[in-house]
C-alpha cells in the first residue's frame, strides 16, 4: 500500500492546517512561559575582516595590550556597537564589499531559562533590510558558541576567539583553501596572518577536545513559515556539526520580528557537550545572518556570561 504524505493531504483539504504543519516547530508549543522570564538586550554589529588576530595586533586595534591582559572587548566598547557596526558595514572600516542595506548592528532580546531536564534560550530580533542573496537556502540563521571557561580567549571576545584572518572570507584566506573557524589551542603556530596550516597531531587535538578545550556550537537555520533546522556540534581544529543534532530548534515569524528558542538536556553524552551546572559560569558569543548573508557578513556580539539560577553573570537563567 502505498503510504500517504498527511502534510500534502492536509493542504489539499484544509490550507490552514496545512499551514500549520508546513510551520511545524515554528509553531510547536514551547515548555516555557517566556513572559515571565527577564532577557537583556544585545546588541549585535557588523565585524567586517576584523579575526582574532586583527584584535590582539597593536597596529590594527588600539586596545590590543588590553585584550592581551584579559580585558574582555565590552568592558572598553559596550555602547559603541552600532557606532561601530555602522562604519565598518558602511565600508568605511576593514569591511572591502560592503552588503547593500546593511544597519551596522541588530538589537537582539535574549533570555534563558532552565528545568530539570533542560537548558532554554529565546532569541527575538527585527529582521534588516539588507541587499543579499549569498545564501539562497535560509533566510537567516542564528547561532550560539559556548565556553565553560576553559577556553581562556573566549572570556575576552566570545565567538572572536574562532574567527582569523585565514578562514573563508578573510584577507588571508587561500585561493581554493575551505577553512573555517578554529581554535588557537589546535594549532602549533600562528600569525598575524592566522595559522590555519600549523595543525597539531589527531592525538593534541583529542587531548585538547577531552579537555574542555572546544567552543559548543548551536544554530539555528531559518526560513518563515518553515520549521526550524536545528544544528549543534563543537569548534576546535575545526567545525565538527553533529549528524544527529542533539538540541531542538523552534521558530516563528510575524511582522518582520524572528522569535527562535534553541533547548537541549542538561547534560549530554557525547564528546563536544558542555555540562550545564548550577553554580558555574558559561562564556557566550551570539551570531545572526540576516537577510540571507553569509560568512564574515553576520552581526556578531562582544562576549558575554550566562549562569543557571544565581551568580555573577551577564544572563542567568530562571529556574521553572
Amino acid at each position: 500500500m502505498k503510504k500517504i504524505n498527511q502534510m500534502n493531504l492536509a493542504q489539499r483539504t484544509c490550507p490552514l492546517l496545512g499551514a500549520l504543519l508546513l510551520s511545524g516547530a515554528a509553531f510547536s508549543a514551547s515548555a516555557v512561559e517566556w513572559n515571565s522570564v527577564s532577557g537583556k538586550t544585545v546588541e549585535l554589529f557588523s565585524p567586517g575582516q576584523a579575526g582574532w588576530e586583527w584584535v590582539l595586533t597593536e597596529s590594527d586595534h588600539s586596545a590590543a595590550k588590553s585584550v592581551k591582559k584579559g580585558t574582555n572587548c565590552k568592558e572598553c566598547h559596550n555602547g559603541e556597537q552600532p557606532k561601530m557596526g555602522k562604519l565598518i558595514a558602511s565600508g568605511e572600516k576593514i569591511e572591502p564589499a560592503p552588503v547593500s542595506g546593511n544597519p551596522g548592528h541588530i538589537p537582539v532580546e535574549v533570555k534563558f531559562a532552565y528545568d530539570k531536564e533542560r537548558l532554554y534560550v529565546q532569541l527575538k530580533w527585527q529582521e534588516t533590510s539588507q541587499n543579499s542573496q549569498q545564501d539562497p537556502d535560509y533566510q537567516a540563521k542564528v547561532a550560539l558558541m559556548m565556553s565553560d571557561g576553559t577556553v581562556k580567549a573566549t572570556k575576552i571576545a566570545g565567538c572572536w576567539s574562532a574567527c582569523h584572518m585565514d578562514s573563508n572570507g578573510m584577507p588571508n584566506a587561500e585561493s581554493g583553501q575551505d577553512l573555517g573557524k578554529y581554535l588557537f589551542a589546535s594549532r602549533s603556530k600562528i600569525s598575524r596572518s592566522g595559522g590555519g596550516k600549523n595543525l597539531k597531531p589527531a592525538s593534541d587535538i583529542a587531548a585538547l577536545l577531552e579537555s574542555g578545550n572546544f567552543l559548543e556550537l548551536w544554530r539555528a537555520k531559518l526560513n518563515p513559515a518553515k520549521p526550524a533546522v536545528a544544528v549543534d556540534g563543537y569548534v576546535l581544529d575545526a567545525i565538527h556539526e553533529n549528524t544527529s543534532p542533539s538540541i531542538s530548534a523552534k521558530s516563528s515569524y510575524a511582522k518582520g520580528q524572528w522569535t527562535v528558542e534553541l533547548s537541549r538536556n542538561l547534560k549530554q553524552a557525547g564528546k563536544g557537550y558542555l555540562d550545564f551546572v548550577a553554580g558555574n559560569v558559561y562564556q557566550l558569543g551570539l551570531s545572526v545572518h540576516d537577510s540571507h548573508t553569509d560568512e564574515r557578513h553576520h552581526h556578531v556580539s562582544f562576549g558575554y556570561t550566562f549562569a543557571l539560577d544565581s551568580g555573577r553573570a551577564d544572563f542567568i537563567a530562571k529556574k521553572l
